[in-house]
């Protein structure tokens, strides 16, 4: 295996693995920086060393050892936490240097670890957005570049935001815990939209040669699963729930055999995952049970439901569609809603309405780098027959796209449209 191969597969476990590799230290060290500046050591060591020596048997339980090994060098250097410190030396004398009974067992946990994880990085004490940056950075894995796409702002100044964060929380001395009571529910709001945004960038990766990652989403559909057990009266937490799970039934029907995507109109809908619909629509009726039915989440888990509720494409009730986009965008004022909304209106009233719409959010400065936006009115003047026009927005959404299967897709669609 030549270095560059062994790098790869470094950076491979180590995005697969992240999350459950700072949540370990993080539950050791009690504190969060700290655990991911160990994690982010061990990757350093075996990008390193593991050229030389070779990938090891069990590369999870490698990185643990080292990152365990760093945060007890840490501990004696520091000369804190003394019963923690001996505690750790007992561990690691016992310990061989890969450990899959070790890893087995940590994987037994791991729900609880993460999520301890994650309420602590939305303490109320940090903003809503250092928040959301910095438990998408440690827990999701995502890049800075990923973060500030979610929320359709710069690089620099999520970076900002992370640094920040950090170092409130060390300054700080916060406990990794996971809260209960009125501590819970102050900051359960923060974890949902961290949860949501982990599955979307599963779902719709931002970056990369594939469409989707579904790791994520398996691992946001797990915490959320969690979540519903340990707040079974929040009815945000079942619409979060059954929006997941919903967009979850649909992956294997959203790509071809070769990995390109297939809209949702064409999508084949014997492929969706029936056992994962009816779990999303039980978990909306919950969340309706208990009086959350106008939530965020609760009313885009409704949208989905009207599509998994038609057999096909052409019964899908478009203006009821409309209409909840229409009240969701009412509460959140988010130009990307009003997006979908657009697409909505366009499928119910014809494509000229739908365009009126788009035209308007043209002059939005949010959306100026956001490809979805001349994607969709590339589509509406397709179906209006001005195809000169729609192969602009297409290539113009092939520019401001950098998922390699998007973009591909994007200009087979302004290469397939015949000139006008």
């Amino acid at each position: 295996m030549t270095v560059a191969d062994t790098h790869r597969t470094v950076l491979a476990v180590w995005r697969t693995e992240q999350q459950r590799r700072i949540a370990i230290l993080a539950r050791m060290l009690r504190d969060v920086p700290l655990a991911e500046e160990m994690a982010q050591e061990a990757l350093v060591l075996a990008l390193e060393s593991w050229p030389a020596s070779g990938v090891p048997d069990n590369p999870r339980a490698w990185l643990v050892t080292a990152a365990k090994r760093r945060a007890l060098d840490h501990l004696r250097r520091n000369q804190m936490l003394a019963r923690k410190h001996e505690t750790l030396a007992r561990d690691l004398e016992s310990e061989q240097d890969v450990m899959p009974d070790l890893d087995a067992q940590l994987d037994d946990d791991i729900g609880d670890d993460i999520l301890r994880l994650i309420f602590t990085a939305c303490h109320p004490l940090l903003s809503r957005e250092a928040r959301a940056a910095l438990t998408l950075r440690m827990v999701g894995g995502l890049t800075t570049g990923e973060i500030a796409r979610a929320f359709l702002t710069s690089e620099s100044a999520i970076a900002q935001r992370i640094v920040r964060a950090k170092r409130t929380l060390s300054d700080s001395g916060l406990a990794y815990e996971t809260p209960r009571g009125e501590e819970l529910a102050a900051r359960l709001s923060a974890v949902l939209e961290v949860i949501y945004l982990i599955f979307n960038e599963g779902y719709a990766a931002t970056t990369g040669e594939d469409l989707m990652r579904p790791q994520l989403c398996d691992e946001a559909l797990r915490l959320g699963r969690i979540l519903a057990a340990l707040a079974p009266r929040e009815p945000e937490v079942h619409g979060l729930l059954g929006l997941m799970e919903l967009h979850a039934s649909r992956i294997p029907a959203r790509t071809d055999d070769e990995g390109a995507p297939i809209l949702l109109l064409d999508q084949n809908r014997a492929h969706w995952d029936r056992l994962l619909i009816r779990r999303g629509l039980a978990a909306l009726t919950r969340a309706e049970e208990l009086g959350g039915a106008e939530g965020f989440y609760a009313l885009q888990a409704a949208i989905l439901a009207c599509h998994a509720r038609a057999a096909a494409a052409a019964d899908t009730d478009w203006r009821e569609i409309a209409a909840l986009y229409a009240r969701l965008s009412a509460q959140t004022g988010s130009p990307v809603i009003e997006l979908n909304r657009a697409i909505a209106v366009g499928m119910a009233e014809g494509p000229q309405a739908g365009l009126d719409i788009l035209d308007q959010l043209t002059r939005d400065p949010a959306l100026k780098t956001y490809h979805l936006l001349p994607s969709a009115r590339g589509d509406l003047l397709a179906k209006l027959g001005r195809n000169d026009e729609a192969r602009e927005e297409f290539l113009r959404a092939v520019d401001l796209a950098t998922n390699a299967r998007e973009r591909a897709f994007l200009q087979k669609r302004a290469e397939a449209l015949p000139p006008q």
